[in-house]
């Protein structure tokens, strides 16, 4: 008698190109990224009412794409909150964490989180003259953005911004890094 072997509870997303979804996550676990802090805030309802809520998300897919002009990038999941906010709101900051802001990074990337005013509300930062994005205090730079371009990529959104401000206010410490799923230090 031929019996059928039963199905596995979960079949691993293949693509046509052969590349499972478990197998392309492994492989770029292995690249180590800078982590940053974007922000930007809702805009008012009103023209003449009170500035939005702040919002902040951790991104590790960040990074600089050109000098001249000085252009970065980074990818947002399609139909985020920030993805959202940033399709309305063309100005943003950027906060590139220190390893001493690990518990900022987790903060910012939980899903199912409390309210952004909460979040940020024991965390040291200025507001950004040129966006009036929130950017973190101890941060090892911080960039204001204005977005020029917004690249559809698969699940997720490549948004381009034109830098407006680039500050290093703090040169302690060393750069807070993601690798193989965690947050890391260098050394």
């Amino acid at each position: 008698m031929l019996t059928t072997p039963p199905a596995p509870a979960s079949t691993p997303s293949v693509h046509a190109e052969g590349v499972s979804n478990d197998e392309f996550r492994a492989a770029m676990t292995r690249l180590a990224a800078g982590v940053v802090l974007v922000t930007a805030h809702e805009p008012a309802l009103a023209p003449d009412g009170p500035r939005g809520e702040d919002i902040g998300m951790t991104a590790t897919a960040f990074m600089s794409v050109s000098l001249d002009p000085p252009l970065v990038l980074v990818s947002l999941r399609e139909g985020s909150r920030m993805d959202d906010l940033l399709d309305e709101q063309p100005l943003w900051g950027v906060s590139v964490l220190a390893e001493s802001q690990r518990h900022i990074a987790g903060r910012f990337s939980m899903k199912g989180r409390i309210s952004d005013r909460l979040l940020f509300e024991d965390i040291p930062y200025v507001r950004g003259e040129a966006s009036g994005a929130l950017l973190v205090g101890g941060a090892l730079a911080t960039l204001e953005c204005s977005t020029e371009q917004r690249i559809p990529a698969g699940d997720h959104t490549l948004v381009i911004g034109r830098v407006l401000t680039a500050r290093v206010p703090s040169a302690d410490g060393g750069p807070l890094t993601y690798f193989k799923g965690r947050y890391r230090q260098l050394g």
